[in-house]
């Protein structure tokens, strides 16, 4: 398993409940199509889970 992972949102969160919004911006993505890269943890996982179906996950060695 890899030490990082690369987060982009593919999909807007503006019709999104704010608890969703919220997660999107705790993790650092403003716009479509932004891109971060995270460690590779438990509580980065968890949020990812949340707005799985927003985002792509890359591992990133």
């Amino acid at each position: 398993m890899a030490d990082k992972v690369k987060i982009t949102l593919i999909k807007s969160a503006v019709h999104q409940k704010p608890k969703v919004k919220n997660v999107a911006y705790s993790l650092g993505l403003k716009r479509v199509n932004s891109s971060v890269i995270r460690p590779n943890n438990d509580a980065t996982r968890g949020a990812i889970f949340k707005i799985a179906h927003l985002v792509s996950v890359e591992e990133v060695k």
